[in-house]
């Protein structure tokens, strides 16, 4: 049976998505479009290529510090890495990201949106520079720019791209240069894209989270706090306001807390925990899912 998917974003907290993609494989699912932000955005664009759960799960033993691209400095001191973040506005470049997106993407023959049906994939980025959600690869006319010759790996670059901690992907236009960041910023479970206007099949959606309801009160003690608060609050409450009751019940909230979401050391047996768990909570809820 032919579904739609939306995979949410939570960084490394994306490996229990691949669980959940195989069992939404192994239930007779399959994807005719989908939709993903920052790790979701990277799930959605390999199942969107036509891997299968079983390749993506080979990927799992892949060094995730190898990512960490860092510029160098002719200066040795510690300190100037904080120079470059103010510069280069974060702490690794995200070009080995990017360049092993494209490698695989490439494996099924995608290099650019032209290689994938229409609308089989679209993907959430932040447009910094013009305050504005960017749906890629929708909007990419309304900066002039053909968005079936437009990198998959790089519209996936853009979604992945945390602030502070890669650096944001500059985006050149006849208008100038944008700075784009994690589509996170603004939805990091992007549903909206299949709302009643659009919907032509069943959706489901897979979220690195628990239910609202469930969610335990922030504690605001101090500065620290309060900026985690607000950066929680500004990825969360845009999706939040819109999933109502009728969207949960096509919903599996994976509420993975183990795991902080730029932990790129995390170990093999934390990722195939990850995996599990993500496999056996949507096993539990496909049990029972109405569609």
């Amino acid at each position: 049976m032919e579904i739609d998917g939306v995979f949410s974003g939570g960084g490394v907290k994306g490996f229990a998505l691949i669980g959940a993609y195989e069992a939404i494989e192994e239930r007779g699912f399959r994807f005719k479009r989908l939709a993903g932000t920052s790790a979701g955005a990277l799930i959605a664009s390999f199942i969107a290529a036509g891997f299968t759960s079983k390749e993506i799960l080979i990927m799992d033993d892949l060094n995730l510090m190898d990512f960490l691209d860092e510029r160098r400095t002719i200066i040795p001191y510690a300190w100037l890495k904080w120079l470059v973040l103010y510069w280069r506005m974060g702490l690794y470049k995200g070009e080995k990201l990017e360049q092993w997106i494209a490698e695989q993407l490439n494996k099924k023959g995608v290099r650019t949106f032209a290689d994938l049906p229409h609308e089989r994939l679209r993907v959430v980025a932040s447009d910094l520079t013009n305050g504005t959600m960017l749906i890629l690869p929708d909007d990419l006319p309304k900066y002039g720019i053909d968005p079936l010759r437009f990198s998959v790996a790089k519209a996936v670059r853009m979604s992945v791209g945390i602030p502070y901690f890669f650096e944001p992907v500059r985006l050149k236009t006849d208008e100038g240069r944008h700075i784009v960041a994690d589509g996170g910023l603004l939805s990091n479970f992007p549903i909206f894209l299949f709302d009643e206007e659009r919907k032509k099949r069943p959706v489901l959606g897979i979220k690195l989270s628990a239910k609202q309801a469930q969610k335990a009160k922030k504690q605001i003690n101090n500065a620290i706090e309060l900026y985690e608060a607000l950066f929680q609050t500004m990825r969360e409450a845009h999706d939040e306001r819109y999933i109502s009751r009728r969207h949960e019940k096509n919903i599996v909230f994976l509420p993975v807390k183990h795991v902080v979401a730029t932990d790129f050391s995390v170990t093999d047996e934390e990722k195939k925990k990850l995996i599990s768990f993500g496999k056996e909570r949507t096993e539990q809820f496909l049990k029972t899912w109405t569609y």
